[in-house]
């Protein structure tokens, strides 16, 4: 178990299912729990086989010195990008991002379609497809930190199937965690220091993509 691995994916990942958690929120509170659960399952689903595809694909085919200098690009591209948001946002140069905002604002969007009744259990394609987008967009985000994170894990000691395993279970335990403190809860997860989180991801994930793009180009 590659326990740096898997703190930094359970941090990184903890961000991104809190904003799908916040959308499920909306779709199970204002059209039903039903449809909402559906979408989120159907894309849970979704991208265990793309990351099972994917973590196949680079464990037994990509070379290992390709995949670090690609990986450490995209790290230290997505660190940065993670960085610049949470400086902007710390300088008041740019809204902080606010979850119960985002719920009401979604809540409101949905209640002016009209045509949706909330103590209906019946199936809602509209609410369904809206949990499915919301969860499949962020949980692409996940996915990428589980694959890169998993795969620059690799050493002359560890496995990058055994990286991605570690990255993985970071990543669950964050979603399981989101969705436990959620169910309690039942109001968006709006205390959680996202801004905070993105600012020490964004650092980590600057520093894996430095470090990896440095063994891309076989820098000693």
């Amino acid at each position: 178990m590659q326990w740096v691995v898997a703190t930094a994916a359970f941090f990184a990942s903890a961000v991104e299912f809190v904003e799908a958690f916040t959308i499920v929120l909306v779709v199970g509170v204002t059209v039903n729990w039903r449809s909402a659960l559906l979408g989120a399952l159907a894309a849970a689903a979704t991208l265990a086989l793309l990351v099972a595809t994917l973590g196949v694909a680079l464990v037994q085919w990509v070379p290992i010195d390709a995949l670090r200098l690609v990986i450490g690009i995209l790290l230290l591209l997505f660190g940065l990008k993670w960085l610049k948001n949470a400086i902007l946002r710390y300088s008041g140069l740019k809204a902080r991002h606010d979850e119960e905002a985002i719920y009401e604002q979604n809540r409101a969007e949905l209640r002016a379609r009209g045509a949706i009744d909330a103590s209906s259990s019946r199936f809602n394609l509209f609410g369904f497809l809206l949990s499915y987008k919301s969860v499949l967009l962020e949980g692409l985000e996940v996915a990428f930190i589980v694959i890169t994170f998993g795969v620059s894990a690799e050493t002359s000691t560890v496995s990058r199937s055994s990286g991605i395993a570690s990255a993985a279970l970071g990543a669950l335990l964050a979603g399981l965690l989101v969705i436990v403190v959620g169910a309690f809860s039942r109001v968006p997860l709006s205390k959680v220091p996202e801004n905070t989180l993105k600012f020490i991801v964004g650092i980590m994930l600057t520093t894996f993509g430095t470090f990896w793009t440095g063994e891309g180009f076989s820098v000693e």
